[in-house]
């Protein structure tokens, strides 16, 4: 499968999916602050280089995968992560799903992993739109037999609402969602390029039907709270003497008592 989808990113289409999400993911991820985050798959993106944390690591899952970066590389699978819960501050996966062999497994083991705030990245292919026609095609012409048409090579893609819903049962919040390449997935660069103004035609009129799309997510846990520095708590003041007025009694008030008491019997 990895040797597959490395062929479909040299074609024009996938070159255009490459730099589209690079893009992407370079302005997202800027401002993500932390500590640790970690990218999964996907080496031909450098998911994290516009991020700033201290820690990176990059998971592949085949030892082909590993190659120069500079973030550490580890052999590992999205459904089983070599991180403590609640450790990560950063989860870039860049079609992670759509690879995976369980999806469902794979969401679950990054919200396993990242802190309450914690920020995931995922950038995936839109079936509602003429990419994801085109892979629904090139399933139909590869059971029936026929010459395949070049296509992402994934099982199934999944859309932008059945993620969403998926990231709301797991606790997490979508803030940001982005939808890009609108133009046919053609093989020839000179068709692919004939179409390029559907870019601008598609991100006015139907920004929804793009080939491919980019989520931000931030894992909400409840009753959580951020706690704050401890040289920002503010010092407990003292509190100043309260005056507190007496009412004084008026001399007509205080005969008349000084009478009464008089002419009580004792």
């Amino acid at each position: 499968m990895t040797q597959v989808w490395r062929q479909w990113l040299d074609t024009p289409a996938g070159a255009y999916l490459l730099s589209w999400e690079q893009a992407q993911l370079d302005n997202m991820v800027a401002d993500i602050f932390g500590y640790h985050a970690l990218q999964i798959g996907m080496p031909e993106i450098a998911g994290l280089q516009a991020n700033r944390m201290p820690n990176q690591w990059l998971a592949v899952s085949e030892p082909e995968q590993l190659q120069d970066a500079p973030q550490v590389q580890l052999l590992a699978h999205s459904v089983a992560l070599p991180f403590q819960a609640d450790s990560l501050d950063l989860l870039v996966m860049p079609h992670s799903l759509e690879l995976s062999l369980d999806a469902h497994a794979t969401l679950r083991e990054a919200e396993r992993v990242l802190v309450p705030e914690g920020h995931l990245v995922i950038t995936g292919l839109n079936p509602t739109s003429l990419w994801g026609w085109r892979h629904q095609r090139a399933q139909w012409y590869k059971r029936w037999g026929r010459m395949a048409l070049t296509a992402p090579p994934c099982d199934e893609l999944i859309a932008y609402w059945r993620l969403k819903d998926w990231l709301r049962l797991l606790g997490f919040e979508v803030k940001v969602t982005k939808f890009g390449c609108w133009r046919p997935a053609l093989d020839k660069p000179t068709w692919f390029q004939r179409w390029s103004w559907l870019e601008k035609w598609g991100a006015q009129w139907f920004p929804i039907l793009g080939g491919a799309y980019t989520v931000v997510a931030v894992k909400k846990v409840q009753g959580s709270r951020i706690l704050g520095a401890s040289w920002k708590q503010r010092r407990p003041q003292t509190q100043a003497a309260v005056t507190i007025a007496q009412r004084q009694t008026k001399p007509s008030e205080g005969a008349g008592l000084q009478r009464k008491s008089e002419c009580e019997p004792r």
